[in-house]
């Protein structure tokens, strides 16, 4: 009776680990499969060699070459997508529950938006010293009126630009009047440790 109790065992954690390779097994040949982006090759029964290497995957991190200073050369700047807000929450401040909020594109441009003027995205590119290809973005303001909006943006080479724009009450950021309010514009952070 014990035979059978640990033949009965066996047969049923072998089972498993048949069942655990099935399951495992189409996602791992999916991956290795042939390249869609690669024209079809007409075979005349000839079988051919096993490749060594595994499939390529997508980079976990943008690619971008050539990049230097927070500018690119090269190829065109690829990043995700980003956004960042900061709102003023001093309740005795003109610009008490004003939001502003940063965004970056896929192309490495980052964008700026005042709440008191909805639907403007500012291009932060009219800031001088602004990284050409921006990976992130991060805001902080201050409470006061008129307070200070600081602009962080993380450029494609790791470093860290910043502004400093002074912000009032009596008028919104637009792009008219961007450049003038962060000047003397972005500027370097050294020894950024990314």
């Amino acid at each position: 009776m014990k035979t059978r109790i640990w033949a009965a065992r066996s047969v049923a954690a072998v089972s498993g680990v048949v069942l655990a390779g099935a399951l495992l097994a189409p996602s791992a040949v999916a991956h290795s499969g042939p390249d869609p982006k690669k024209p079809g090759k007409h075979t005349s029964g000839k079988k051919t060699p096993a490749k060594k290497k595994p499939a390529k995957q997508a980079p976990a991190k943008p690619v971008v070459d050539g990049a230097q200073q927070g500018q690119v050369t090269g190829r065109k700047c690829v990043t995700s997508r980003d956004v960042a807000s900061a709102v003023v929450d001093y309740s005795r401040s003109g610009l008490f529950e004003t939001v502003f909020r940063s965004a970056t594109d896929e192309q490495g441009h980052a964008f700026l938006n005042d709440s008191r003027s909805p639907g403007v995205w500012i291009n932060l590119a009219l800031v001088p010293g602004a990284p050409k290809c921006v990976y992130d973005t991060a805001l902080a303001v201050t409470e006061e009126d008129p307070g200070h909006l600081y602009i962080t943006l993380l450029g494609s080479n790791g470093t860290l630009h910043q502004a400093t724009c002074t912000s009032t009450s009596s008028s919104p950021f637009s792009p008219a009047n961007l450049a003038t309010a962060c000047a003397p514009g972005f500027t370097e952070l050294p020894d950024t440790p990314v």
